[in-house]
């Protein structure tokens, strides 16, 4: 059964909440124009916009292959707030973030997810690690990682330090083919027992259709800062290319992460 094509919806943000101080994107808990609360990733932050775009992708896939992610918007950010706020850092945020940001739905009530006392099936382990293998997400460790739990049910967050490659862009045709060797400190590895029966299912549901879909969400605001290509849709074009070409040859990955595993038992 085909997918129906991703939408966002766009809100507009109307209160500063508080900030989240973990890492260095200083995310915040904002509240939006439909009385939602939404964490909000800045594009002004020290990624820049290229965290944004790592979220947004990773997100969709991610809820394309049908893992569980807060909704995601897009975010618009009015100058006003970088006038309203006392904190001067958080100002400067503000400041350098007007426009166009990205939300992701707040879990209210979650807990950080404990590997040691939430047991979780080697099926969805398995999808967990296939997932972050295609993107190269680095940071689904035992010091952060980066999933909730929510309702009985295990979420992902935060995927802005996915598809590493396009903070520089520099051979990222090669870093299409490569294994991922730092998946030997993903979190959810040792369980992670059916890559093989796994890899074939999320193969089948990555059409080169539905990756062409979510790229095309990202928006031309984002393509153009430290940007190597001559258009935002060239910028998108390479991001497809990528991932089609990723996902063609995971057979690499699934391997890499087999052996990591192995040396694990």
């Amino acid at each position: 059964m085909e997918h129906r094509p991703p939408e966002l919806r766009t809100v507009n943000v109307t209160r500063y909440v508080t900030p989240l101080r973990e890492g260095g994107s200083m995310p915040a808990i904002v509240e939006a124009d439909d009385q939602f609360l939404y964490v909000l990733k800045f594009r002004g932050a020290g990624q820049g916009s290229k965290a944004l775009i790592a979220e947004l992708i990773g997100g969709e896939i991610a809820r394309t292959l049908g893992l569980k992610i807060p909704e995601i918007v897009f975010a618009e950010l009015d100058s006003a707030f970088g006038r309203m706020e006392g904190d001067e850092e958080i100002q400067d945020l503000l400041k350098a973030s007007t426009g166009l940001n990205l939300g992701l739905h707040y879990l209210s009530g979650s807990i950080t997810f404990d590997p040691l006392a939430i047991p979780v099936s080697p099926k969805l382990a398995s999808q967990i690690v296939w997932l972050d293998c295609l993107l190269m997400n680095v940071d689904r460790t035992t010091r952060n990682t980066n999933m909730l739990w929510w309702h009985k049910e295990l979420w992902l967050i935060d995927h802005g330090a996915a598809l590493y490659f396009h903070h520089s862009w520099q051979d990222w045709q090669k870093a299409a083919t490569k294994a991922f060797p730092m998946v030997k400190d993903h979190v959810l590895l040792q369980h992670a027992t059916v890559l093989n029966d796994v890899d074939q299912d999320f193969r089948a549901k990555l059409t080169p259709e539905r990756i062409r879909a979510i790229v095309s969400l990202v928006p031309d605001a984002w393509l153009t800062a430290d940007a190597p290509f001559e258009s935002p849709d060239a910028h998108r074009q390479a991001y497809v290319s990528f991932l089609e070409t990723r996902i063609v040859n995971s057979d690499l990955f699934i391997k890499e992460a087999q052996h990591a595993r192995e040396s694990l038992v």
